[in-house]
């Protein structure tokens, strides 16, 4: 997977990975910066999803399609789509500009709303990304947990750099008797759990 990335993957990868760097010195704000994951944490998440059981792959918090990027790749490989949901129309159209670009859009259905409203619709989760807002957190884990699949997996990201802010969720998932559940310190660190 990581030997054969397609350069329009790459290049976009790339792209990103510099304006993602340039909004951390320049002092763009915090809504309007990138804020995505480091390229260590995508490819974890591509090795996770890559090995999550059969089921819908879902993704909270796109931003402009970095982390979609990594998840992609997995799906590519097993066939799958990703649906992704980010709620602000500047981040959205960043994120079909890079679909688009990485020549990815086939694989990925980009939804402009929030991931609370289309709860409803969703059984059988077997990967989820979580990479939002941190007061949703506790909100979307709950409602994802009774969708996985046997085996499906959660990550969260930023369970060490926002520590303090996401502590009742950790507490939750680490003794929450429906998953395994442990932080993993890459990244910004990542709550990982599967569904007994």
């Amino acid at each position: 997977m990581f030997h054969s990335i397609p350069q329009p993957i790459l290049d976009r990868m790339k792209y990103l990975e510099q304006i993602d760097a340039q909004d951390r010195e320049d002092g763009t704000s915090r809504l309007r910066r990138l804020r995505q994951i480091p390229p260590e944490t995508g490819k974890f998440l591509a090795l996770l999803a890559a090995s999550a059981p059969e089921g819908m792959y879902l993704e909270i918090g796109t931003s402009a399609g970095y982390s979609a990027l990594w998840i992609a790749l997995a799906c590519e490989m097993s066939g799958r789509t990703l649906h992704t949901f980010e709620v602000l129309p500047e981040k959205a159209q960043l994120a079909r500009e890079t679909f688009q670009a990485a020549q990815v859009e086939k694989g990925i259905t980009l939804v402009e709303g929030d991931v609370r409203d289309y709860f409803s619709q969703f059984k059988d989760i077997a990967f989820c990304f979580l990479d939002a807002e941190k007061e949703v957190y506790a909100e979307c884990y709950e409602a994802v947990i009774p969708r996985l699949v046997r085996g499906g997996l959660l990550v969260a990201d930023n369970a060490i750099n926002h520590r303090e802010t996401l502590m009742p969720m950790l507490d939750r998932a680490l003794t929450d008797e429906r998953v395994d559940a442990l932080v993993v310190p890459i990244g910004k660190g990542e709550l990982v759990c599967r569904k007994i």
